[in-house]
């Protein structure tokens, strides 16, 4: 079965909890062992080296303990899957998207960026809440960039945001309702997104900070009647 994420919201759950999960797949024919591990402030480097793209990274400092389930045989980078630290923040990174043609001509991925091997180590130590998440690692991508497509999760105990990557160094997320739930597979899934609020009073959706203007230099939004879809935009068919 492919990656699947599972987003729950406080009003949709029996005892008024958040939920995410996520199925973590392998390659055909292959099984990849998985572990699980808390680990300390103390053994987060002062700066992340990742196996995979060798791009370095400095980290921030004072971090959080944590939980993670990486790769329990060594020697092809962390990938830790998911986690939650001592602030009672979880998240799951990642799931596979999509992307189109338009989009990576416009903001190519980035050979040496960071990725799911990497995002959360470099994000889960040194947040508090979900929405610091997805600003945490917004300006990850925004600075180093990605080398594939992600869907990101990102819990506390009041909200779940779900971020997407586009292209290179773009991202959008978006707040779950509370009275709703989420069944996500490996494509991008956002198809609705409120930009005067992400570039507004920022209740409901985030983005990267020049989305807006990427949309237009480049002609991604596809709607016929005004009502913008971002899955249409930047995701494939």
């Amino acid at each position: 079965m492919a990656c699947t994420t599972i987003l729950v919201g406080k009003k949709a759950s029996y005892d008024g909890s958040t939920m995410i999960a996520r199925n973590d797949d392998s390659g055909s024919g292959h099984f990849t062992a998985k572990k699980f591990v808390v680990v300390q402030p103390e053994e987060h480097p002062a700066v992340y080296k990742s196996v995979i793209s060798h791009v370095e990274v400095p980290l921030p400092g004072n971090a959080l303990r944590m939980t993670a389930m990486p790769n329990a045989v060594e020697g092809k980078g962390i990938w830790a899957a998911g986690g939650v630290n001592a602030a009672n923040v979880g998240m799951t990174a990642t799931e596979t998207i999509t992307s189109n043609p338009r989009v990576l001509g416009a903001d190519p991925l980035v050979p040496g960026g960071i990725s799911e091997e990497d995002i959360v180590y470099l994000t889960l130590p040194y947040i508090h809440t979900a929405r610091e998440g997805v600003r945490r690692l917004g300006k990850l991508l925004e600075q180093y960039g990605t080398y594939e497509m992600n869907g990101i999760a990102f819990q506390d105990v009041d909200e779940i945001w779900w971020l997407e990557t586009i292209g290179g160094h773009h991202w959008m997320a978006r707040r779950v309702p509370d009275d709703s739930y989420v069944v996500m597979p490996n494509q991008l899934g956002i198809d609705a997104f409120d930009l005067d609020d992400a570039f507004g009073a920022q209740e409901n959706h985030l983005c990267s900070a020049d989305l807006r203007e990427f949309i237009a230099k480049y002609h991604l939004d596809l709607a016929q009647d005004g009502v913008f879809d971002p899955r249409a935009a930047f995701g494939s068919h």
